[in-house]
């Protein structure tokens, strides 16, 4: 196990550091309502502290030049929380629906003009074009060697008849290869769980019927705009 922050996450540790406070300060009544653990102040420190462990075991896959490293400052503090509450004796399930309904308000505080400027940005021809880029590079030998924690993964143009505008076929996944490495595969399939809420809050409809973590060859990620009278705030 690494004993030291990589240089690129310490560049932004402070700000992942102040998304998981934030993160805390959210779910605090949502771990008072649905664990039956009194001790928040405690549980808080304690998913600190976790946290500063998985900073160390973060996988570096190339930095800025990498879209996947986004995903990793993001959405890593949740390996924190499930296993400080997995400790503490909490349902997986329940351990989920606290992660999700966090995450969920954590989006939601982000201005909608803001937010939904992301997904358009995403929907973008320009970005589609940079995802079948590095979607190409992800599946190379060289790239695979130098970052074998990485993701690989294949876009995916729409068929006659298909409803979606593109998709992404994850054929090995960063995240499955880290809890596989720390003895977290049995809370993974939480953290796929936040896919969907991430994308509504940006205006995009995610269809996906399969995971690696829950046993398929890959993840079918499907994406389309949402119609503007369903980007609700709810």
């Amino acid at each position: 196990m690494a004993e030291t922050i990589h240089p690129f996450y310490g560049q932004h540790r402070g700000a992942m550091e102040a998304a998981m406070r934030h993160r805390l300060n959210l779910a605090e009544a949502l771990l008072c309502e649905r664990t039956r653990l009194s001790d928040v102040a405690g549980i808080r420190q304690e998913v600190m502290d976790e946290f500063e462990i998985v900073l160390t075991q973060m996988p570096y896959v190339g930095g800025a030049a990498s879209r996947m490293s986004d995903f990793f400052m993001r959405l890593m503090g949740f390996m924190a929380i499930s296993r400080v509450l997995r400790r503490r004796g909490v349902r997986l399930s329940v351990i989920g629906e606290i992660e999700r309904e966090t995450y969920k308000a954590q989006l939601l505080a982000v201005p909608e003009a803001e937010r939904l400027a992301s997904g358009r940005q995403f929907m973008s021809s320009e970005n589609q074009t940079l995802l079948r880029e590095q979607a190409t590079k992800s599946a190379t030998e060289a790239h695979q060697n130098e970052f074998p924690e990485d993701f690989v993964y294949d876009f995916v143009e729409p068929d006659t008849g298909d409803s979606f505008e593109f998709g992404i076929d994850y054929k090995a996944c960063g995240f499955c290869k880290f809890a596989a490495r720390h003895g977290d595969k049995d809370i993974l399939p939480n953290i796929c769980g936040l896919d969907f809420d991430a994308y509504a809050r940006r205006g995009i409809r995610l269809e996906r019927t399969q995971t690696l973590a829950g046993g398929a060859s890959h993840c079918n990620f499907r994406f389309s705009r949402l119609p503007l009278d369903t980007k609700a705030e709810s």
